[in-house]
């Protein structure tokens, strides 16, 4: 992460579904409200992490995604980063997940 916020990998991008998914995941495993918050604002704050919306066209891209790779256990959440990546020209993802291996160059 210190890499990727130094610029090391280029721009960084996020979405509403992954602040939505790594808020809810904060607040999930550690019942704790204010990690949930400190979570939320240590990806919302930074100026040099870019946040997109995810559109109508790329939910739609997402779900057809999600209903044909059937060999990858991945998430709505990361289909929808499949499609932001697909449409907007990005390259690399930022990952542990070793299902987007084969999809999305994988930075970890």
């Amino acid at each position: 992460m210190r890499s990727a916020l130094k610029a090391d990998f280029g721009i960084i991008h996020t979405s509403d579904y992954v602040v939505d998914e790594g808020v809810t995941t904060a607040l999930a495993r550690t019942r704790s409200h204010q990690i949930a918050v400190n979570t939320g604002t240590y990806i919302l704050v930074p100026a040099r992490i870019e946040k997109m919306l995810v559109s109508q066209e790329d939910f739609d891209l997402a779900w057809s995604k999600f209903q044909t790779m059937k060999d990858r256990f991945l998430s709505f959440t990361d289909y929808t980063s499949l499609a932001l990546m697909e449409r907007h020209d990005i390259e690399r993802i930022m990952s542990f997940d070793s299902n987007f291996d084969g999809l999305a160059e994988r930075v970890y």
